[in-house]
């Protein structure tokens, strides 16, 4: 195209955005309006993609990290025919695949967007996949907007990308100086976004956005550059094109106060298109065929952490599924993550302590077909939740494993216990959450997450606990495991992890004073075993519910959802951490959390003694 050309493309996406916006009675025209002659160019020009072929593996992938500029996306995909014009005025009704901001249900949107500061760290993952992983030379454009730059997630995937020398890597910043409420933190000071991306070691290119000889000759500066990504950032003008909005303020997030007239001020509809380049076709790189999982075996009677039993798992499934990576933010020692990085060098990625980078990384890599384990300590994932509940609305295939979880790691002291991450995790839509308490269970389940959908959580715990299953034991997600039971049971031990020890420990002494008691494994904390639980609270009517974590979201709360829809529940007492610990021994720590044996015991003395009084 030349450049009257560009222009009059340019146009039509933001008279298509404003036409959208105006349909739904609702949208973001004026930050869609800023960025359209950056994406002209770069559709027309640039873009090596085959729309009826989302899934091309040699594909350039574009993310619209400023996910509330939907409409000028989905005003691209019109222009390129890969939407029509009557779906384009769908947006944001009931049904419609063209949501307020993208999600992959619309083919070629890899991930979700809308959650600012999420999609460069995102685009790093997928860099690093095109480089190391696929092999292959497609680039990866990621829009950002110049709010979201005072995200600290923009600045960990920077230091990444700078550090991976991850030149097929193009952020486009559109610095139209106005946020949701006013001006931003560097207004138009294109200049001041240069020297912070420079001092990460990226090439920068600093234009008018609105300039379409320049933004064109700015992506082929990019594509040349070789060993550093690019960043070009553009002054823009918010609204550009319409007076009534450009370079207003109060006019973010809302649709043209007269569309009709917007669009006459714009010139008119346009029916201009432009057909982005093909991409060759390229043979997927990951192997297909997996083999047979063989996971490490244990002894009963056998001490081993279960976060041992994670590494060694995982390394293991590594030699039967070629398609599986892993990534760590440098505690791979501890949680033995470095097991697979020592069998599968080429398969590891070090992302050291950025967490929110971690788990967008792996996001990046799951939408490229590769199978992400990412380990961290449990409490750290705190930091990421928002990218995995993004990672959720991603529709993405992930798995997190959480180390050193709950007062059971000693002496370290609270802030390094995650207290909270089972429920955290519990509440992400169509989560797995796993608590192994035994080595040769926690091996079966790495393998199980494997062959799972959704996000995949498993908490492992950082000392040594006795082997109590067989090593040709079988697990199933949405399971648990019966360990004691008599038809005379008086009263119901639930743990999960550390605290199945205990609940045994507990049993056996209850035995002795002549109370049998049923102690239950629920290892599946979701999916729970609702039909196990309901047979044990009919049998036993008393229930000890027993956790290594705060009361409020974790085991105890998936017990009792097993209760709702009018089934009548068990008598329950609830054990679990609820004072801020201090630094102690493991023991100790259980002790004074009241979550140990002779807790268990007292709780169930209670129990059946209130049951027997008149």
């Amino acid at each position: 195209m030349d450049q009257h050309e560009l222009r009059e493309l340019g146009q039509r996406l933001r008279v298509d955005a404003v036409r959208a916006s105006g349909a739904a009675g609702s949208g973001h025209p004026t930050s869609s309006m800023s960025a359209a002659d950056l994406m002209a160019v770069l559709l027309a020009h640039h873009l090596r993609s085959d729309f009826e072929a989302p899934s091309n593996p040699a594909n350039d992938r574009l993310i619209f990290s400023k996910g509330h500029a939907s409409p000028l996306l989905y005003a691209l995909y019109a222009a390129a025919g890969a939407i029509s014009d009557e779906e384009l005025l769908t947006f944001r009704k009931l049904g419609s695949r063209l949501e307020g901001h993208p999600t992959p249900r619309l083919p070629g949107v890899d991930v979700a967007t809308g959650s600012l500061g999420q999609g460069l760290p995102v685009g790093v993952g997928m860099a690093l996949t095109a480089k190391h992983l696929d092999q292959l030379p497609y680039r990866v454009y990621v829009l950002c907007g110049d709010s979201e730059m005072a995200e600290g997630s923009v600045w960990e995937a920077a230091e990444h990308a700078g550090f991976e020398n991850l030149d097929n890597l193009c952020a486009i910043i559109d610095v139209n100086r106005l946020g949701q409420r006013g001006p931003t933190r560097h207004g138009w000071d294109t200049g001041a976004y240069a020297a912070r991306f420079g001092a990460f070691g990226w090439h920068t290119i600093e234009i008018d956005g609105h300039d379409v000889d320049a933004i064109d000759d700015a992506y082929a500066e990019a594509a040349a550059t070789g060993g550093r990504p690019t960043a070009i950032i553009a002054r823009t003008e918010k609204g550009h094109g319409v007076a009534a909005v450009a370079d207003q303020e109060g006019r973010h997030g809302k649709p043209l106060p007269d569309t009709e007239e917007a669009v006459a001020e714009l010139g008119g509809r346009r029916h201009i298109t432009a057909e982005p380049r093909h991409p060759e076709s390229a043979p997927c790189s990951r192997p297909l065929d997996h083999g047979t999982f063989h996971p490490p075996r244990y002894e009963k009677g056998e001490q081993v952490a279960t976060r041992n039993a994670y590494g060694e798992a995982l390394a293991a499934l590594g030699d039967a599924r070629g398609d599986v990576v892993a990534l760590d933010g440098e505690v791979s020692d501890s949680t033995r993550s470095a097991m697979f990085a020592k069998a599968h060098p080429e398969r590891f990625f070090e992302i050291y302590i950025a967490e929110q980078l971690m788990v967008a990384t792996a996001v990046g890599m799951q939408a490229r077909g590769w199978m992400p384990y990412v380990s961290t300590f449990a409490a750290f994932l705190t930091r990421a939740y928002d990218f995995i509940r993004m990672a959720a609305v991603s529709r993405a295939d992930l798995n997190l494993s959480g180390s050193h979880a709950g007062v059971a790691i000693g002496q370290d002291g609270p802030s390094q216990m995650g207290l909270e991450d089972l429920a955290a995790l519990r509440a992400v839509h169509g989560s797995t959450v796993l608590y192994p308490c035994d080595a040769n269970q926690t091996a079966w389940l790495v393998g199980e997450m494997a062959g799972a959908s959704g996000i995949r959580y498993m908490r492992t715990t950082r000392g040594k606990t006795p082997v109590i299953y067989g090593p040709d034991e079988r697990f199933r997600i949405g399971g648990s495991k019966v360990l004691r039971a008599t038809e005379n049971d008086e009263v119901t031990l639930v743990g999960a992890g550390v605290t199945v020890h205990e609940a045994l420990k507990a049993a056996a002494r209850l035995d002795v004073a002549g109370i049998p008691a049923r102690v239950i494994d629920l290892y599946s904390v979701k999916p729970v075993d609702v039909d196990t639980l309901r047979e044990a609270a009919e049998v036993t009517g008393h229930m000890v519910i027993v956790e290594d974590h705060w009361p409020e979201g974790g085991l105890g709360d998936a017990v009792m959802s097993a209760f709702a829809d009018g089934w009548a529940p068990p008598r329950v007492i609830r054990l679990g951490v609820r004072d801020m610990p201090g630094s102690a021994t493991p023991e100790e720590q259980m002790a004074v959390a009241g979550i140990d044996a002779d807790a268990i015991v007292a709780a169930a003395h209670d129990m059946v003694d209130l049951a027997a009084l008149p």
